[in-house]
């Protein structure tokens, strides 16, 4: 009895004094909390097993650290025996796997830490066997048996994988520049998202546009794009995955492409410049044809246009409409000169996963002068079975005019424009109404909606008369001549810097000189500049940009 009682004190004495000084003990020694744990957990299991054996030592403490420190030569021994076997020849394939236990990777501390590193930059091809076999201490019978792969096989990607973790190991890493220092890219988007957000889903995050900068500027294997940025190979190769899912990536081999285009800053600077010495002439141009155009119409007795807008806040959506017509004039005489069917989808865009049609250029940072941007947004959501609505708004990043209205109208909303500008009010709901109202696109006197925009019927529109037409023609073909010779410029500087893998690719060269051509915005600011159209500090107008034509 005597002897239970000082056997159940000597464990009670061991639990509440000596675990967490072996705890310390131990991670001095391994500087490892984990090893540090399992060779506490083993000190004390062979503590408390030898006193229920009721073996009492006569000096407990000694006997307490002799156990420990005997637990600790047997681990480092076995340690250092494993590493040598490891960096000297690597992995048996003749011998039994299933023989080695736990402990066959058992290295120093800092091996520990390149070993780490290393399975951090490994194909999913090796680093699945080589944790599951190392870090989850499966056995090849095991290991074959979850992959469904034969056990011959795991031995050797086990064989292949310590390879090259080895020569991982013994090599000195250099982290590209991104790794420590990611660049911004800013994007041109044309057309309509994918239904879950795409392209836009990925390309908020800095992480996805440096790797589609890394991937352009050199074709690169997930373990290179990994090193390059930093970023461990398990969380590189989902990356990839999602970006080649959305076309945003490609793969070509072992080699990651960037799908799109990006024009880099230098590039950008040299095209700005040019737009900026020919805004005047082609402003001045474009503002003479529409002039003209004006001037015939209203001594011909057309009704042009509804009369909803004044004249001079119309000028604002005549001038894109007109310019974007000339750009289109350029564009399709170019594309056919190469070629090229723009028009591959039904709003004219490539074709993507989940419901997306879009296009895309990338834009490298670029800190210097540049034009005020312009976009234009239609009506979304357009039903296969429901005719298009020529509706839109240009939307000018121009002292926050772009915010003044939503970002896109629905195919209710504007089919409800289309039917109050047609006196039709059968069928249209409440709701829609308000929201029009609230948005400003309506007014509301007295129960009866207007629009207040820029509405044209085109059957209400008159023709020119011969001596008219001919003079439109010959200010119409000075505009193109303008745009024409910047879109040449355009086109020389992109194809001076695109990568080896995108020389061929007709297309994605037409939609890059396409959106960088920037004529919109080079007559937005040509207008302002000459007192064509006007914006004051404290100017309230809402509805310049948009237009319905009927």
């Amino acid at each position: 009895m005597d002897c239970l009682n000082k056997t159940d004190g000597l464990i009670r004495e061991f639990t509440e004094n000596y675990f967490g000084k072996l705890y310390y003990f131990f991670l001095k020694k391994t500087g490892g909390t984990f090893d540090a744990e399992e060779l506490a957990a083993e000190t004390a299991l062979a503590v408390v097993g030898s006193l229920r054996k009721k073996a009492v030592p006569e000096n407990f403490p000694a006997w307490v650290w002799k156990i420990a420190r005997n637990k600790y030569a047997a681990w480092s021994e076995m340690k250092n025996k494993k590493a040598a076997a490891f960096m000297g020849g690597g992995f048996d394939m003749a011998a039994d796997a299933e023989t080695d236990g736990p402990e066959t990777w058992l290295l120093h501390s800092e091996d520990i830490n390149l070993l780490r590193r290393e399975l951090a930059f490994i194909s999913s091809e090796y680093r699945d066997v080589l944790v599951a076999y190392y870090i989850d201490y499966k056995n090849v019978g095991d290991i074959a048996a979850s992959l469904r792969l034969p056990a011959g096989t795991v031995k050797a990607k086990l064989f292949r994988a310590r390879n090259i973790l080895k020569e991982g190991i013994e090599m000195a890493r250099e982290f590209g520049v991104l790794s420590y220092k990611p660049e911004n890219v800013g994007f041109i988007f044309n057309g309509m998202n994918g239904n879950n957000g795409e392209p836009w889903n990925m390309l908020n995050r800095a992480l996805c546009k440096n790797i589609l900068l890394a991937a352009y500027r050199t074709p690169s294997t997930a373990g290179e794009l990994a090193v390059e940025l930093g970023v461990a190979l398990p969380y590189m190769e989902d990356e990839l995955k999602s970006l080649v899912w959305d076309g945003l990536v490609r793969l070509n081999g072992k080699k990651y492409e960037t799908n799109i285009f990006i024009v880099s800053a230098a590039a950008q600077e040299k095209i700005y410049a040019h737009l900026k010495k020919i805004t005047s002439a082609l402003t001045d141009a474009l503002v003479g044809l529409i002039e003209h155009k004006v001037k015939c119409y209203e001594t011909n007795g057309s009704k042009w246009h509804e009369g909803y807008q004044d004249y001079e806040d119309v000028k604002w959506a005549m001038l894109m409409l007109m310019i974007d017509e000339v750009s289109r004039k350029v564009l399709d005489d170019k594309n056919r000169e190469c070629g090229i069917n723009t028009m591959i989808g039904r709003y004219g865009h490539t074709v993507r996963p989940d419901g997306g049609e879009w296009d895309l250029l990338g834009m490298e940072e670029y800190k210097g002068e540049k034009p005020d941007f312009v976009g234009l947004h239609g009506c979304v959501g357009t039903p296969a079975d429901k005719p298009f609505i020529n509706n839109g708004q240009y939307k000018f990043k121009y002292r926050g005019i772009e915010h003044r209205t939503p970002v896109h109208l629905t195919y209710e909303q504007a089919a409800t424009l289309e039917k109050i500008s047609k006196d039709d009010s059968e069928g249209i709901s409440q709701r829609v109404l308000d929201e029009l109202t609230s948005f400003g696109y309506l007014q509301n006197a007295d129960g009866v909606y207007k629009p207040t925009f820029y509405v044209s019927f085109k059957n209400k529109v008159g023709v020119l008369n011969a001596e008219q037409a001919a003079e439109y023609d010959n200010l119409y073909g000075e505009v193109c001549k303008i745009a024409s010779s910047h879109y040449d410029f355009c086109r020389e500087i992109i194809q001076s810097e695109v990568p080896d893998f995108f020389k061929e690719d007709r297309y994605q060269t037409a939609h890059a000189c396409a959106s960088i051509f920037c004529t919109r915005e080079a007559v937005l600011q040509g207008a302002l500049a000459s007192g064509y159209i006007t914006f004051e500090e404290n100017d309230e107008r809402k509805m310049l940009g948009a237009y319905l034509i009927i």
